[in-house]
């Protein structure tokens, strides 16, 4: 039985208090448009005030994932208006949904399955232990569509590979396979395919079997520093974003991808 009733997420619990998430939009590698970014923030929220999730596992439905932003949605909204003058929405939505996951204070794992981009890495790396499939792939290309990586990656790729890493992959959006992300420390686990769930799920079933106030507070206590750096930088981050949405850069490489070929960016005055 679905436990919150979410359209694009799917959330099982067990007898164990393991609270089983799948991103599922398969059909497009679970990227995420209006309705599932609503209910992302909402997940969240629900997870917070459920006391009977001892431990959170994500995955993705299907072959990916998540594929991040929905370039779909991205072309509608841009010809749409959608976004408001100062994009108000796209930051309140986006820090609402940072602040939702860093008050979670049950354990998270991912347990990615196919591959994470953009957004989608970042739900991942936003969990407390990150398992991988071999065969995945992640990484933060928004740089590639024109964008700044607001919604996440300039946060968290630095905490977890060092500065100079995370820039080399933040300005190019290069993207990594399970073992190499696991050789550079930005994941913990690389493993089979075929193994990724049932690792994930062992190693939630034990933590739901921990002192689980002792975990909680050890988790509170790491992510002192993530929350300073969210306080500090995920709205000028933001506000970046919204600038480069505007950017024709940002407009080439959403016709560039409904035209089926590369993008070619403004090489003008910066």
């Amino acid at each position: 039985m679905d436990r919150y009733g979410l359209s694009t997420i799917s959330t099982e619990l067990d007898e164990h208090g393991v609270l089983l998430v799948t991103l599922n939009r398969p059909e497009v590698r679970n990227a995420i448009n209006d309705v599932m970014h609503v209910e992302l923030i909402e997940l969240y929220r629900r997870i917070h005030g459920d006391a009977e999730v001892e431990v959170v596992v994500i995955t993705g439905a299907g072959a990916g994932f998540c594929a991040g932003g929905d370039f779909s949605q991205m072309a509608q909204n841009n010809e749409g208006g959608f976004y408001d003058d100062g994009f108000s929405s796209l930051m309140v939505d986006s820090v609402a949904m940072a602040r939702n996951i860093l008050a979670i204070r049950q354990p998270m794992i991912a347990a990615i399955n196919g591959h994470a981009i953009g957004l989608g890495a970042t739900l991942a790396l936003f969990c407390d232990i990150v398992y991988m499939s071999d065969a995945a792939k992640i990484g933060d290309p928004h740089v590639q569509a024109g964008l700044v990586a607001a919604d996440g990656g300039v946060v968290l790729w630095p905490m977890l590979i060092g500065h100079n890493r995370a820039k080399e992959y933040l300005f190019t959006g290069d993207l990594l396979t399970g073992p190499q992300a696991e050789q550079i420390g930005l994941i913990n686990h690389s493993v089979p395919a075929d193994e990724l769930l049932n690792q994930a799920m062992a190693t939630a079933h034990r933590l739901a079997n921990g002192a689980s106030i002792a975990i909680r507070f050890n988790k509170r206590l790491v992510n002192k520093d993530l929350e300073d750096r969210v306080d500090r930088i995920y709205e000028m981050a933001l506000a970046m974003e919204a600038v480069t949405f505007r950017s024709a850069d940002h407009l080439e490489a959403v016709a560039a991808f409904a035209e089926r070929r590369a993008p070619v960016f403004n090489r003008g005055q910066r």
